[in-house]
């Protein structure tokens, strides 16, 4: 069985040892009163003496049903979990040596994560005698940290860890949205006119000049 922490977290009815406490509930005035008095009023209307606050002094009790109480409280953690934003971290590798082409692919891809509020890895990985040009792979992302201004602000500065110089750069709220292209999303492809055939050409007959036989057409 799957062990409830939520149910553990709130002593309830006669686990509540203190002398006194505060009790609280729906049409109940705030009152502080004897433990064992609170336990026979929650007895009274049929509920459960559940404390909310155990470092209160003197600690504070609701009067609810424990089902309910549980299951509100259940509810107001899936609603703060809901609200919560997940940032995922996207991840962006280079070569020390990448060209121009390579590099705004992978810049306009950053756009678009950061522009969504995810996270950018950027690393340069350095493969064999590669790592000869670090210094070139750290000018590397500290263009593309500057290319990425205005989308996100650097987390952590460029570090080499063996064959690998990282750099983090989390989004900015106002980020501006990238815009997709506008050939991206279409399906509809442009009609290639079929190719017109051409017609052998037949060769222009020509007239027989030559001495005519009689009996024979030309």
């Amino acid at each position: 069985m799957k062990k409830d922490n939520l149910k553990n977290q709130y002593r309830v009815n006669e686990q509540i040892r203190v002398r006194d406490v505060r009790i609280v509930g729906d049409g109940i005035e705030s009152t502080v009163m004897p433990t064992r008095d609170a336990l026979r009023l929650a007895e009274q209307q049929g509920v459960d003496l559940v404390e909310i606050s155990p470092n209160a002094d003197p600690p504070v009790c609701r009067l609810i049903d424990y089902s309910k109480f549980i299951y509100q409280q259940k509810k107001k953690q899936k609603e703060i979990k809901a609200k919560q934003v997940k940032i995922e971290i996207k991840e962006i590798r280079f070569g020390p040596q990448t060209d121009d082409h390579d590099y705004n692919f992978k810049l306009k891809h950053a756009r678009g994560f950061l522009s969504e509020g995810d996270k950018v890895k950027a690393y340069v990985f350095f493969r064999g005698r590669s790592i000869l040009f670090k210094e070139q792979g750290e000018v590397l992302l500290l263009r593309f940290a500057q290319d990425l201004e205005e989308y996100g602000k650097v987390e952590s500065m460029p570090v080499l860890e063996g064959k690998r110089m990282t750099m983090y750069i989390a989004p900015k709220k106002n980020a501006p949205k990238v815009k997709a292209d506008a050939t991206e999303g279409n399906n509809s492809e442009a009609e290639t006119p079929m190719p017109v055939k051409k017609q052998p050409q037949q060769k222009e007959r020509k007239e027989y000049t030559g001495p005519r036989v009689e009996g024979e057409d030309f």
